[in-house]
């Protein structure tokens, strides 16, 4: 059993020697599941804010020790990525359509939500390759809205279909040489 203390707990760590009864245990696994258990003591004369006075959690992992470390760096490993696979989430299923399922079949869900998480990882190497610094943690709305639609807007009207452009897209093309912003109609006779 560790200890570490901090300020308003005791909070002490242990591995159990625990063998599951679910069938899918491994002796010769290549990584067999490790099973942390954490108890969170308040300093005498203290209660924790529920009336408990003792705390138990399970951290249950196939992660082998860092390097020169022990489960005490794994425990720490754990606590600094709370948070981080709910925010991926959150991207997904409200930013990037992937509550939105397509079916009521299965496979084409599960398609579905490979697609949105293909996309999510192909936006995540495009904002820390591809763009400034300032952009290595935005989120798709803004990039959709900063870079996307930035360009103009497509505009259907009396039969013809125009692009207008923003301010900026304007004035660099009015600022162009003629014959670099001059383009000619295909000739659609015939089609």
């Amino acid at each position: 059993m560790h200890v570490g203390e901090e300020t308003d707990a005791i909070r002490e760590w242990a591995e159990v020697n625990y063998l599951p009864s679910d069938g899918i245990w491994k002796k010769d696994a290549v990584s067999p599941r490790r099973y942390l258990a954490i108890r969170v003591r308040p300093r005498q004369g203290e209660l924790l804010r529920d009336g408990n006075r003792v705390r138990h959690f399970c951290i249950v992992t196939n992660r082998s020790d860092p390097d020169g470390g022990g489960g005490l760096d794994l425990i720490r490993w754990h606590r600094g990525k709370a948070g981080t696979i709910e925010h991926a989430h959150d991207v997904l299923m409200n930013e990037l359509a992937g509550a939105a399922l397509p079916s009521q079949k299965f496979g084409a869900n599960a398609a579905w939500l490979r697609l949105n998480v293909i996309l999510y990882n192909l936006l995540s190497a495009y904002k820390r390759v591809g763009l400034p610094e300032e952009f290595h943690t935005a989120r798709p709305k803004r990039l959709r809205f900063l870079l996307l639609n930035t360009v103009g807007k497509v505009v259907r009207h009396a039969r013809e279909t125009l692009l207008r452009c923003t301010k900026e897209i304007t004035r660099a093309l009015a600022d162009a040489p003629r014959a670099l912003s001059s383009l000619n109609r295909p000739d659609l006779t015939g089609v």
